[in-house]
């Protein structure tokens, strides 16, 4: 099969497939990606409705990768597997359900019939841990997605998303059509495979009238402090405890170098917003550049210091006080059992890391970023960190510009549109996240769709949905879109965009176009 790759981010290609149907495309996608799993070279390997998305590692022989991919026939790969779903259709979780047979102009039981008659394929997972993609919807049936998505749709939900059927593994918000809903559990991080789908499988709704199970917390995978003054014992292997929650502050999280490789099952690789300024709070401890640290973003935790150690504090302007002395910034300081660290609100920039010699422990079940809590335990690594895979070299811009490079699809905006982009000061919004930097100003016009097949994401992609107002894509983004990109920013101005918190004013500079 023709394949053709092209670089749409540093250390990041697409392949795609000239000529190809999207069926035939998806197919190849999806047996290249398993062709070249394990290799050395290839942090991750993402497959999308037509594109797979490759992450690569330092030495990469791009010849030798297209010709593996040349090589591979999608009508010889293996079979995927048939899952079961039992769906109770109907009901006060299928909101969209009257509407949708209405504008098909058949009854909702016949509706739910064509539905669950269809033979369903997995082409690939993304927007969450889980959330599979299916292809195989009858026409009749397909919807577009809601104009403003709902602020919260329950996990397990069934939806149909323009062509696509799926299932939301987890409570979120969703702009899909609602039509039912599965009790069946879709994503578990200690279970191999960690997802009940995989890219390939056959997927059979079956209609059932059990009422799914209530949703529930998943247990913590956190060692958590008890009413008794201890400690719980499960997963003492992370390491020995070094604090203890008192305050958790605005949104503090376990983050370090980014973990690949699971991307196929809608996994982002996560890590640190802001690299360089993990790495210089660890040069300041002697640990590797990715060893994990606190991320603390715009005011910081209160901590019980359990053990002995040596901490920093690097990245955002964030004053601490240890037991009420204030600590020099940017300077390495000594813990002591039973201090009490006390971190204050930033006065500039968003994101700081509280590093600690020898690196934090992040549970080995956590795939996803979920902030602590009160009473959490934090433990020193019982391992040494992984390189900070990727990470670019240069100096960021001098002007505080950020530099971008145009595309992968610069051409849904035309001269117009990517002029609207590059002449105005954006503001930050304040419904940014590590997900995404969303832009408020001035809308950016598109030239034709502002959809695209969804495709593999990078970190600082530009998205610019319907509305015309620029997403700058995060570590915590989901793993496929289907918004067309107009830029990527570059690596080394990066920590302009992790740093700029609600409010803030960002500019963008064109200096290239990625190039075949």
């Amino acid at each position: 099969m023709r394949v053709s790759l092209r670089q749409v981010a540093e250390g990041s290609l697409l392949a795609e497939f000239p000529g190809a149907s999207e069926d035939s495309a998806n197919r190849a996608a999806v047996a290249a990606a398993r062709r070249l799993s394990g290799r050395a070279d290839l942090l991750d390997a993402i497959p999308g409705a037509r594109t797979l998305f490759l992450v690569c590692s330092a030495g990469l022989d791009g010849a030798v990768l297209w010709k593996d991919l040349e090589a591979v026939d999608p009508a010889t790969s293996a079979p995927g597997r048939t899952v079961r779903v039992p769906v109770r259709y109907g009901g006060r979780d299928a909101l969209d359900l009257p509407d949708l047979a209405r504008n098909a102009g058949i009854s909702p039981g016949e509706f739910v019939r064509r539905h669950a008659a269809a033979a369903y394929r997995v082409a690939f997972l993304g927007f969450a841990p889980g959330f599979a993609y299916c292809v195989g919807l009858p026409d009749e049936l397909a919807a577009p997605r809601l104009a403003t998505p709902r602020t919260r749709v329950p996990d397990g939900a069934v939806a149909i998303g323009g062509s696509y059927t799926g299932i939301y593994p987890d409570t979120t918000p969703g702009g899909w059509r609602l039509i039912g809903r599965t009790g069946q559990p879709l994503f578990d991080p200690t279970s191999d495979p960690s997802t009940l789908f995989l890219p390939g499988d056959s997927v059979i709704f079956e209609p059932t009238e059990n009422e799914p199970p209530p949703s529930g917390d998943s247990p913590s995978p956190r060692l958590r402090w008890t009413g008794s003054g201890e400690i719980t014992a499960e997963s003492a292997h992370w390491g020995s405890p070094i604090f203890r929650v008192h305050n958790p502050g605005l949104y503090t999280s376990l983050q370090g170098a980014p973990r690949h490789g699971r991307g196929a099952l809608g996994v982002p690789a996560g890590g640190a917003m802001d690299p360089a300024a993990l790495s210089a709070g660890n040069a300041l401890v002697g640990n590797a550049a990715g060893s994990a640290a606190l991320e603390l973003t715009l005011a910081g935790p209160e901590l019980e210091v359990l053990a002995d150690g040596r901490a920093a504090i690097a990245g955002a302007s964030l004053a601490a006080e240890l037991n009420g002395l204030a600590v020099a910034p940017g300077r390495p300081f000594n813990l002591r059992r039973g201090d009490r660290l006390r971190t204050i609100r930033a006065t500039s920039g968003v994101r700081a890391y509280l590093c600690v010699a020898g690196g934090l422990a992040i549970p080995p079940a956590e795939w996803q970023t979920r902030p602590l809590a009160k009473d959490d335990v934090v433990c020193l690594a019982a391992a040494p960190a992984p390189p900070l895979a990727g990470r670019s070299s240069g100096l960021s811009s001098a002007d505080g510009i950020v530099r971008v490079v145009l595309g992968p699809q610069e051409d849904h905006f035309a001269e117009r549109g990517i002029a609207a982009f590059l002449s105005q000061t954006w503001r930050v919004s304040a419904s940014s996240d590590r997900r995404g930097v969303r832009l408020e100003g001035e809308p950016v016009p598109h030239s034709g769709s502002a959809e695209i097949a969804p495709e593999g994401t990078a970190l600082g992609a530009i998205q610019v949905p319907p509305d015309g107002r620029p997403i700058v894509l995060g570590p915590d983004r989901p793993v496929t879109g289907g918004y067309a990109k107009i830029a990527t920013v570059l690596m080394p101005d990066w920590p302009l965009v992790a740093q700029a918190g609600p409010g803030a004013t960002l500019r963008f500079r064109a200096v290239g176009t990625f190039r075949e």
